[in-house]
């Protein structure tokens, strides 16, 4: 495991989310178009082992059920051969066992990480209602203590209340993805 940050991403703000196709914790396959959210939508590329990731649950499904408007959408990217606990089969029983209620998308070919320039678990990008990137920054500063400042739920709260951000972003820290070996 490998603390890494996310300062060399490759969408800037205003950049438009790249679209895709990848298969729920359901078995049904979903598009962003078909998903995003009336006035935003949240993508974490996430995973069911990591350590930075495992606390940051309860503050997801809080932001989720938090905002009107915004869907929430967890990706794993991760390889499962060397990591068999990010296995799709894995994140069913993880959705389960997390009691989520968000999209949770399987990335088994890792193009949609690489395209968002997500390098780390957990990896938040928002973006507005046309899908344009408007925040990417870590979810909080808590560190699996309970105080800390929540950046990614006041930046929300922020832009859904008044069409801006002056929350300021920090670089997501978490285990990097597993990437496959070519």
């Amino acid at each position: 495991m490998a603390l890494l940050g996310s300062e060399y991403v490759t969408l800037k703000q205003g950049n438009l989310a790249p679209d895709f196709s990848l298969m729920n914790v359901d078995g049904i396959f979903y598009s962003l178009q078909d998903i995003k959210g009336e006035k935003a939508t949240l993508i974490i590329f996430m995973c069911n082992h990591c350590p930075y990731v495992l606390p940051k649950i309860n503050e997801i499904k809080r932001i989720a059920k938090s905002f009107e408007g915004l869907t929430v959408i967890g990706i794993n990217s991760n390889e499962s051969e060397n990591y068999p606990e990010d296995s799709y089969e894995k994140m069913q029983e993880y959705f389960d066992k997390w009691n989520i209620d968000f999209y949770y998308l399987h990335d088994s070919s890792q193009e949609v990480a690489q395209d968002y320039g997500a390098v780390c678990t957990p990896d938040p990008f928002l973006f507005d209602s046309d899908l344009k990137l408007i925040f990417h920054s870590r979810i909080d500063d808590t560190h699996g203590k309970e105080e800390g400042t929540h950046e990614l739920y006041h930046a929300i709260q922020e832009f859904l209340e008044t069409g801006n951000i002056s929350v300021e972003e920090h670089p997501s820290m978490g285990c990097s993805i597993k990437w496959k070996m070519d």
